[in-house]
């Protein structure tokens, strides 16, 4: 499974924070994001995936979100605890 290429990124960490084994974590990330498990590991469908989401792409294309705005929206949408997501929230004024 790659890294962000496909979903190896969100698998590792739903892995870490999870406490999941790699099948689990796979299943996890993929009933968060709303595809099969074998979508994970496709490069053009995960392209899409995280197109239509905005979670961030390998390449930077205008009018997607990059760097920490992907990083919140993955953190949103995986239920994910980002610290760096959770600094920046901490220090916007309400």
């Amino acid at each position: 499974m790659g890294g962000l290429r496909t979903a190896g990124d969100l698998v590792a960490r739903a892995q870490i924070e999870k406490k999941l084994k790699v099948r689990e974590a796979k299943d996890y990330v993929a009933r968060k994001l709303n595809v099969e498990p074998i979508t994970l590991s496709d490069e053009y469908m995960m392209a899409e995936v995280r197109k239509k989401l905005d979670i961030g792409l390998i390449t930077a294309l205008t009018g997607y979100s990059k760097g920490l705005a992907a990083k919140a929206r993955i953190a949103n949408t995986c239920d994910f605890k980002i610290n760096s997501v959770q600094r920046l929230f901490e220090k916007l004024p309400r």
